[in-house]
């Protein structure tokens, strides 16, 4: 995403409360974290092409690196 998507527009209302109302939502920080999936299953292997698939959803972009271990 690009820097202008996470910034706020006008935040507060016109000149009457002139304030901004506590709890009022506001973009934070996005990406750069680590995530952990759990309970995916392996549905197969196929060393011709390297690939591993996996059944449901992996966090990240296409083409992004994952490191899958072992839960136990």
């Amino acid at each position: 995403a690009g820097g202008w998507r996470r910034r706020p527009g006008s935040i507060g209302a016109s000149a009457d409360p002139s304030r901004v109302f506590k709890g009022k939502k506001m973009p934070g920080k996005m990406g750069a974290e680590r995530k952990t999936v759990r309970n995916l299953k392996i549905v197969g292997v196929d060393k011709e092409e390297n690939l591993l698939l996996i059944r449901g959803s992996l966090p990240g972009n296409k083409g992004s690196l994952l490191t899958i271990k072992s839960s136990k």
